[in-house]
């Protein structure tokens, strides 16, 4: 999170062009200089709907030059592609970035049963026992030999 600066006077004109950034009496009152800000926030959410970017409960408010983006990506590239193409957009000076990324988790625990091994785990989890390494090189300082493990003990089994 953290807002960006841009050349406010650079990029697509996308705003100028709209009605309400034409409309000279929009300036002069406040519910109607409201009401264009809320129209240009939903233009510009249409515009990064637009861009093919995955990107769940997207909402764009623009106030004076800022705009302030809200949303959950699954990657840090996403996030910043729209804060790009947002911010090169003429008309906005700044970015406010509320996106958060969520990612898939890059672990999971497993709970050591009677009779298991790392072997055993790795090729249930990862389908060849030989990856039991990397369970336990996972699982280090806890582990200080991969056949020391007991029922009960909880592992972290890292994707591959």
């Amino acid at each position: 999170m953290g807002l960006f600066s841009f050349l406010k006077n650079a990029g697509s004109k996308i705003l100028s062009n709209s009605a309400e950034a034409n409309d000279a009496n929009a300036a002069a009152d406040a519910s109607a200089k409201a009401a264009a800000e809320a129209s240009k926030g939903k233009l510009l959410e249409s515009v990064v709907g637009s861009s093919g970017i995955d990107i769940e409960n997207l909402s764009v408010d623009y106030k004076d030059d800022v705009v302030t983006v809200y949303g959950q990506t699954g990657s840090l590239d996403d996030k910043e592609k729209i804060i790009l193409i947002l911010g090169n957009i003429d008309g906005v000076g700044a970015v406010d970035d509320r996106i958060s990324v969520v990612a898939a988790p890059q672990s999971t625990f497993y709970e050591v049963q009677s009779g298991d091994s790392l072997s055993k785990i790795a090729k249930d989890h990862y389908g060849d026992p030989m990856k039991y390494n990397e369970i336990f090189e996972a699982n280090q300082p806890m582990l200080d030999d991969p056949n020391k493990i007991y029922p009960g003990q909880m592992l972290r089994i890292p994707k591959l």
